[in-house]
């Protein structure tokens, strides 16, 4: 759990101080704390399905939808520097090298994703209907997936 909890705040602080951070970290660090925010992220798109499913709280898909938003406009691009493409040791990485060579299919993915979460935050503020929130959340759904499909070794 300390681990966890370390790894959250160093992705908090990323957020915070930018890419002159996350420069300062080792190859290993970034592969830990860009998984950390993902995981983070895939926590929070649980929260807004567990919501659409079941009892629907407007406040908490805001919240789980504004935690998504800051991660995705947090620059984690930043934690894919060099080194950060393959295994380190115990550290294990799931990203394909054809993220490090697609620069321009890499930032389209990234700005569509960017732009999906930070409607999905705006939508659930609003939250006038549970509709509207289905259609924001698998906008966001099929940005991860496109990552997923095109950068992320299964």
């Amino acid at each position: 759990m300390r681990k966890a909890v370390s790894l959250a705040a160093l992705t908090l602080s990323l957020a915070i101080a930018g890419n002159a951070a996350a420069e300062q970290l080792s190859p290993e660090e970034q592969i830990l704390t860009r998984q950390a925010g993902y995981s983070f992220m895939s926590w929070n798109m649980g929260k807004i399905k567990a919501n659409l499913e079941g009892d629907f709280s407007q406040q908490q898909v805001a919240a789980a939808a504004n935690a998504i938003a800051g991660i995705a406009n947090s620059g984690m691009g930043a934690l894919y520097g060099p080194g950060t493409d393959k295994d380190i040791g115990d550290v294990k990485t799931r990203v394909k090298p054809e993220l490090f060579t697609e620069q321009e299919e890499v930032g389209k993915v990234a700005r569509n994703f960017i732009q999906a979460a930070n409607n999905m935050a705006e939508v659930a503020s609003m939250a006038e209907s549970q509709d509207d929130v289905k259609a924001a959340f698998g906008e966001l759904g099929e940005s991860c997936k496109a990552c997923h499909d095109k950068f992320r070794k299964d």
